[in-house]
């Protein structure tokens, strides 16, 4: 929760003079002071704050976030919301501005969240000039400036900010380590895929499931989706043993020649569904190889 301030509106020749200490910067302090004894006593100005950030959705491509913003109106009186300002940063570079309109009205002694949302592209954060690593996590601050009407006061700016991590995430590393075969034949071979998956990010995933179809000497042998659950830690390892049964015969010869041997060329493509810290994604896997074959 942010602490309210409060900002008097004044045209830039006030600020002028009262940089000067002149007329104008005196009245503007006195004014100041009234608002605060008012406010004090009779509880009239709106307070704001930051009541959370969230990410609504993540991938390779962009990041959704959201901050949920909670403006009480203390006061017998509505005090419409105008248009107002954010700015979101990182180590004081700029990512993305924006304003925020259409907001309404607060009802009398009541409260109202605004939501401010940005949709940071991550291809367009590279094209700015800032280096960002896939897999790396940067710290951001979020700006807002609210702008409000006060009945008899006029307009008030209640500026807010809060901070936090985007990630910016990585593809994992998938590598097919060694197929298993337990029955070998021409109709019928029954194998085991051993297959590796690095996390390449600096946060944890929590693998749910794959989604995969696999190639053999660039003829595919299937697909399929299943359930897998494991921890990968950050730069972690987990292994995945998928049970596969196909039909040399039904593929031709060069499978078939191919598995007698000690190895064989693979591709596999497709998705793992995975937990992170900032929410689910669907990571896409793709990898080219060769493997050997362990009868």
């Amino acid at each position: 929760m942010l602490n309210l301030l409060l900002q008097g509106m004044a045209s830039s020749s006030d600020d002028r003079q009262e940089e000067s200490g002149g007329f104008f910067g005196n009245i503007k302090k006195f004014l100041d002071f009234i608002f605060k004894i008012i406010d004090k006593v009779f509880k009239i100005m709106p307070i704001a704050s930051v009541t959370g950030i969230h990410i609504p959705s993540l991938s390779l491509e962009k990041l959704d976030l959201s901050a949920d913003v909670l403006i009480k109106n203390r006061s017998p009186l509505s005090i419409p919301l105008v248009a107002s300002d954010y700015l979101v940063e990182s180590d004081g570079n700029k990512l993305i501005s924006g304003e925020i309109s259409d907001v309404g009205n607060i009802e009398a002694r009541s409260e109202k969240t605004v939501t401010v949302e940005v949709c940071f592209i991550f291809e367009e954060i590279r094209n700015i000039g800032l280096e960002i690593r896939p897999g790396s996590v940067i710290p951001f601050r979020i700006k807002v400036d609210l702008n409000v009407h006060v009945p008899i006061f006029g307009k008030l700016t209640l500026p807010l900010e809060e901070t936090g991590n985007i990630p910016i995430p990585d593809r994992p590393d998938i590598d097919l380590e060694k197929i298993q075969i337990t029955e070998f034949s021409f109709e019928e071979t029954v194998s085991v895929f051993h297959l590796k998956l690095e996390n390449k990010n600096e946060f944890e995933m929590g693998l749910k499931g794959l989604e995969y179809e696999i190639w053999l000497c660039e003829i595919s042998i299937g697909g399929a989706q299943i359930e897998q659950s494991a921890d990968v830690g950050h730069k972690g390892v987990t292994l995945i043993e998928i049970p596969i049964t196909f039909r040399p015969k039904d593929f031709g010869q060069a499978i078939w020649e191919a598995i007698t041997e000690h190895s064989i060329n693979y591709a596999i493509k497709g998705h793992v569904d995975v937990d992170t810290p900032f929410g689910t994604m669907k990571l896409p896997i793709d990898k080219e190889g060769g493997a050997p074959i362990h009868k």
